[in-house]
């Protein structure tokens, strides 16, 4: 559904959105449309929703409030709106529009509200700036002045930045981030300033004297609010993303940083429970019955014995204590599903004493220590099942997924649990931390 707007701004900037996407029955420059602000905040949505599905949907989510200009000097929001002035506005070119509306949308998609925990806002917030803007820019959006960009964190996230920079930086977002309140970090935020980072993108603007009253600050979320958001924009994010594929216009950058900040938000042991549950051989049988049941053949459900194999990697990224952790929730999920289980270790080779063999009735626990090897080749273990012609039901590799993979999947499915950032060919990836 559309945010709140004058149905015939709607309808004018959907018009001519139209026009300028199926030549040769219209021709229309929407940077030439009336400078009205309400018609180019809603033609640059529209843009969106055509050209960037995935961003226009996130957008649409926002609903776009005229804030006052005493406190709002260029945009801002809360995770519950978007506020803009709009002197600012009128100093942007369309396609500057367009950015900075998926600017403050990716805020609230990323969920930096709910993120910054223990740290100084001003950095948080700058930090904020320079995970958002690398997305944009290389989805081919035009910032506008102001915008902090530095390539060395393209690809990075907040948490990853914000130790990287300098407490003493005067750098400034572009925008205000109005989730809670530390009026003592603010230090201007969101003026509009030129720091040392910053695109060299023509002049500010929308830095003239207030020319009317719009909306007054909001208060700052509060902790139930935050929480109620955070999935709220999750949902959302996966739903745009969803629309976007099926248009054939999510890109790899996006697609990626979807698929990573979706996978983790359920619990790793959540899903590994639900993948051996899921194998569990539990089918119906036809065998005959006595003939004292009668003569009717009804099914009846026998459950097999599940053959799991667990591989760990030894190379050194992983404690003991972690994956002590990790055998001992396969063994609590083990005797639900009547799994039998093999062990085994590897770093750049098997280990020597190995594999260990755990009934269903027994304790699955580590059979001794590991001491980090050197590097990690996960070719080994499927070498070794396939020459003991072993086919389980289910191979689960406890990783950080750092090494060499096989060329070719095999017949059966593989569950990595990665330790870290790495990604994996083929298989389910799990993120662990």
């Amino acid at each position: 559904m559309l945010p709140t707007r004058d149905a015939k701004v709607w309808q004018k900037c959907i018009g001519h959105a139209w026009a300028t996407s199926c030549p040769p029955y219209a021709t229309v420059n929407l940077d030439t449309m009336p400078s009205d602000i309400e018609t180019k905040l809603s033609a640059a949505a529209t843009r969106l929703i055509l050209d960037k599905p995935f961003l226009g949907a996130l957008v649409l989510r926002l609903p776009m409030i005229e804030a006052d200009a005493k406190w709002c000097r260029t945009t801002a929001t809360d995770a519950r709106a978007l506020y803009y002035n709009p002197d600012y506005i009128d100093a942007l070119s369309l396609e500057q529009t367009q950015f900075v509306l998926a600017h403050e949308a990716l805020h609230c998609a990323l969920s930096h509200f709910a993120r910054r925990q223990h740290r100084n806002k001003l950095r948080w917030d700058v930090a904020c700036d320079l995970a958002v803007n690398p997305l944009l820019l290389q989805d081919g959006l035009k910032p506008p002045p102001g915008a902090l960009h530095l390539s060395e964190f393209d690809g990075m996230t907040a948490e990853e930045i914000y130790p990287c920079l300098d407490e003493n930086d005067d750098d400034e977002p572009m925008d205000q981030h109005l989730y809670d309140n530390d009026d003592k970090q603010q230090r201007g935020s969101g003026g509009g300033g030129e720091g040392r980072r910053r695109e060299s993108n023509g002049d500010q603007g929308g830095q003239g004297e207030p020319q009317g009253q719009g909306a007054a600050q909001p208060p700052p979320l509060s902790e139930a609010e935050r929480e109620r958001l955070t999935v709220q924009w999750r949902q959302r994010m996966a739903g745009a993303a969803q629309q976007a594929m099926q248009a054939g216009k999510l890109g790899g950058l996006m697609a990626r940083l979807v698929d990573h900040l979706l996978q983790p938000q359920l619990p790793w042991r959540m899903l590994l429970a639900r993948y051996l549950t899921a194998a569990g051989r539990d089918d119906y049988n036809y065998t005959r019955p006595s003939r004292r049941e009668g003569e009717a053949i009804m099914p009846s459900l026998r459950s097999s014995q599940l053959d799991v194999a667990v591989i760990l990697d030894t190379s050194g990224s992983i404690s003991d204590a972690e994956m002590r952790e990790f055998l001992a929730e396969i063994d609590a999920i083990k005797a639900q599903v009547r799994a039998r289980i093999i062990l085994h270790a590897c770093d750049a080779e098997l280990a020597a004493d190995g594999p260990w063999e755990y009934d269903v009735w027994e304790t699955f626990k580590l059979p001794r220590e590991f001491h980090g090897g050197g590097g990690t080749d996960f070719n080994p273990p499927f070498v070794w099942l396939d020459a003991q012609e072993r086919h389980p039901d289910l191979l689960i590799y406890f990783t950080d997924a750092e090494g060499g993979f096989p060329a070719r999947e095999p017949g059966y499915p593989v569950l990595w649990l990665v330790k870290g950032k790495a990604k994996v060919p083929w298989g389910v990836r799990i993120q662990l931390n």
